[in-house]
């Protein structure tokens, strides 16, 4: 299990669905070797470098947090995940008050909007979404992962720059 990266007054908290073998292993969030989040993050412009998994703890630094639905690791990020604790995700994403919540990918949204109760599954699309988390806005971006191997890289950065220009 990793730790949240929270703190106050974060432009925008990423949630993804539960941290990874390679991310535990290595004690970093997104750390698997064909994980995009930060190539994407840098390209488009949510920091003003490249950073590396090992650099996770600065993300606060850029007004950037981390956290994820299931706080275990998994072996799967689509299958036999335990959603039952995202009650405790979502009261720890209101206290912290991000403008904004991106779910990195669609499992993820589909299931925060499922286990928040806040709408149905197939209601979430990539994209902002019309329900919020307390005050924060939400948006879905394509899933970082190298496992998503059919949204293209090109289709991906397209989203998360759409994202980026939402947030500011």
């Amino acid at each position: 299990m990793l730790p949240d990266l929270l703190a106050p007054n974060l432009r925008v908290v990423f949630c993804g669905t539960a941290v990874a073998t390679a991310s535990a292993e290595r004690g970093h969030y997104y750390a698997g070797r064909g994980n995009k989040f930060w190539q994407l993050l840098h390209e488009a412009g949510f920091t003003s470098r490249l950073l590396r998994p090992e650099d996770d703890g600065t993300l606060t630094s850029y007004g950037i947090g981390i956290t994820d639905l299931v706080k275990k690791v998994a072996q799967s990020h689509d299958r036999g995940l335990d959603y039952g604790r995202a009650g405790e995700v979502a009261a720890h994403l209101v206290a912290a008050a991000p403008q904004w919540v991106a779910f990195n990918g669609l499992t993820a949204g589909r299931a925060a909007a499922v286990q928040f109760r806040v709408a149905n599954r197939k209601d979430v699309t990539l994209g902002e979404q019309t329900w919020q988390i307390g005050d924060s806005r939400v948006f879905v971006v394509p899933n970082s992962s190298g496992a998503n191997a059919s949204t293209p890289y090109s289709e991906k950065l397209e989203w998360w720059s759409r994202f980026r220009e939402q947030v500011g």
